[in-house]
């Protein structure tokens, strides 16, 4: 039986002003922002916009900062200096349906492994919904189709009614990136999507994020530690050294030189990713109402 997708809510990212305006705004502007602990500066003074259609990789050794950026980005923690704007709007003013325009893609995928993927992907619209119907996952007609349309465009339509837990890894976060756009956001804020994926699972993953960045005018920025991913799949690479940014430059002109820079020389001289940072980026309680 086929199923006709039209009547879901649209993919198509919010309005937030006029079209032209709108169409010259950066999806994200990060002015000057600071963020000090027990009076050691985490991030100091970090400046970069992320426009539509752009997929932006961050860079940087252990302890840059990447992590705190991120916390600061979504409004998980405030920051000290500084001001962060999405759409044009400042993210620390943001409240309800407002909010639910930053999706965050997570290292562990962070899905209820009991649900299939369509009710994963449905806690995307938690923010939509009366309490009551996430509560008992009573979610309306149009909210599952725009569920079953994320699925498709991450190429798992097939497997809506599969239990997570028997899914692939790789899958898993495909199921988290269809969450992330059941959110309908202006930017998705990727932390290590692919450190839990083998090689060929994540080239896949990020290939999906390329893509939703430049087919659905959503912005993308993504941490990674595998720098060649970032040179074969990102438009910018921004760098991070000490919680300062160092580097923001075109995929292209990524070289030998910009790396030293950013890492120090290596050892054996080339491109090759240092040591993994420790802890990822901690997800909110967004499944909460689904754990019972």
């Amino acid at each position: 039986m086929s199923i006709e997708l039209t009547a879901a809510p649209s993919l198509a990212l919010p309005i937030v002003r006029g079209a032209t305006e709108q169409h010259r705004l950066p999806r994200l502007a990060v002015a000057g922002i600071t963020k000090r602990f027990s009076g050691h500066a985490a991030i100091d003074d970090v400046t970069f916009s992320v426009r539509e259609h752009e997929f932006v990789a961050l860079l940087g050794p252990s302890g840059a900062g990447k992590t705190t950026l991120f916390r600061c980005v979504t409004g998980l923690i405030a920051t000290d200096r500084g001001q962060i704007r999405l759409d044009g709007e400042d993210v620390s003013t943001l409240q309800g349906h407002a909010r639910r325009r930053i999706a965050v893609v997570f290292q562990q995928f962070n899905l209820v492994s009991r649900l299939t993927a369509l009710e994963n992907v449905l806690a995307g619209r938690l923010g939509y919904v009366p309490l009551w119907r996430g509560w008992l996952r009573q979610f309306e007609r149009a909210d599952r189709l725009l569920g079953l349309e994320c699925l498709d465009r991450v190429g798992l339509l097939a497997q809506a009614s599969q239990r997570a837990d028997t899914l692939s890894g790789g899958q898993q976060q495909r199921v988290a990136i269809a969450r992330a756009l059941a959110q309908q956001p202006s930017i998705i804020v990727a932390d290590e999507p692919v450190a839990s994926l083998d090689p060929n699972a994540g080239a896949g993953v990020l290939e999906l994020l390329r893509e939703i960045a430049r087919s659905g005018g959503v912005a993308v920025i993504c941490s990674l530690h595998q720098v060649p991913f970032a040179r074969t799949y990102a438009d910018r690479i921004i760098g991070l050294s000490c919680g300062r940014m160092v580097i923001d430059v075109p995929t292209q002109e990524f070289d030998e030189a910009a790396y030293v820079r950013l890492y120090g020389a290596q050892r054996n001289g080339s491109l090759t990713p240092p040591t993994q940072e420790g802890a990822p980026m901690k997800p909110p309680a967004q499944n909460e109402l689904y754990a019972s």
